[in-house]
């Protein structure tokens, strides 16, 4: 057996100098009661009583979460995914037309009858695995940037969705299937996503593989993991988290389009660096990752309350993108001297 194999990978998070989650807790804290300062200044209303505002928020920023969690694995593995949102977007329009009731007018498929919950969530799954794994292979086998080959991913998976009904949204899902987006649901799922991605990356070979390519690649191959193959599979399940997000994305709003998760890649990729995760990669966590997403929601959802103009809000949301940024590069440049 080789022995280098067997002490390379054990690498874990644990061993490295990751930003400290309390940090970043007490950070969301700080922005809370800013806010709330804010809100009984401005608005003579207080921002956090309103328990009603903060479920809302909760459970938008959870279906980017979910995507968040793919992100953060492909980010720790110094790499980076541009194409989950248009995933996003295929994947919904993809489950949405498995899953419409014979009941209503079918957009497609007309003399199909009501087909189980499992068959567009397995079809729609599928189409995010497949996206991910060609991001991965074109990654690790040809060679090509991670943004080139996830940037040609979105721009070819939103143009699959624009085609696959000529740009119509596709609604009436079945009972069953609009029941993976009710209620608190997403949140739940996004919670078990959390939970088990969380002992992957920590507790496991896979998790160890992955902290250890984005640390240093070539110490990884030389170490005898298969740097490619893995890859593949890290992206592989970033596009199938994508795609659970799409699903629960259509499942919510009972309707489909070819538009659904523009701009939800950045987000997701914003949640993960303020939640810690290192653009160099090597670095970050699960858990920071979930306060990174709850920081985000607070802050767009303080600018509503606050009533901030739509267009003012899009461009604060890229300066926090690009803060958040200039924030891991000054946490790296501060580890060196150190």
């Amino acid at each position: 057996m080789n022995t280098t194999t067997q002490t390379i990978p054990q690498i874990t998070p644990s061993r490295r100098r990751l930003p400290s989650e309390l940090t970043i807790l007490l950070v969301l804290v700080g922005i809370s009661l800013t806010f709330e300062i804010l809100g009984w200044i401005l608005q003579g209303q207080s921002f956090l009583a309103n328990t009603q505002r903060l479920a809302i928020m909760i459970l938008q920023v959870s279906v980017i979460g979910i995507i968040a969690i793919g992100v953060t694995q492909v980010i720790i593995s110094d790499g980076i995914d541009l194409s989950s949102g248009s995933i996003v977007g295929a994947t919904a329009m993809i489950s949405m037309s498995l899953a419409q009731a014979s009941s209503f007018p079918r957009a497609l498929y007309p003399g199909l009858t009501d087909l189980p919950v499992v068959a567009p969530v397995a079809a729609g799954l599928l189409v995010g695995v497949a996206c991910g794994a060609i991001n991965g292979f074109l990654i690790a086998y040809s060679r090509i940037p991670p943004f080139i080959a996830t940037l040609g991913m979105m721009v070819t998976a939103r143009g699959f969705a624009k085609w696959y009904t000529k740009g119509q949204p596709i609604s009436f899902p079945t009972d069953s299937f609009a029941a993976i987006g009710k209620g608190l649901a997403p949140v739940l799922i996004f919670l078990a996503v959390a939970a088990v991605m969380h002992v992957v990356l920590r507790y496991t070979r896979y998790g160890k593989f992955t902290y250890a390519i984005g640390a240093n690649r070539q110490a990884a191959r030389v170490s005898g993991i298969n740097v490619e193959r893995h890859t593949v599979k890290v992206y592989a399940v970033a596009g199938l988290l994508s795609a659970l997000a799409g699903i629960v994305v259509a499942s919510r709003g009972l309707t489909a389009q070819a538009g659904m998760g523009t701009g939800y890649e950045l987000d997701a990729i914003a949640m993960a660096v303020i939640g810690g995760v290192s653009l160099s990669g090597g670095r970050g966590s699960i858990p920071g990752t979930m306060i990174g997403m709850v920081i985000f929601g607070v802050i767009i959802s303080g600018f509503t309350f606050l009533r901030l103009d739509a267009y003012y809000q899009e461009m604060l949301k890229g300066v926090i993108i690009v803060a958040a940024v200039v924030a891991d590069v000054y946490r790296q440049r501060k580890r060196v001297k150190s």
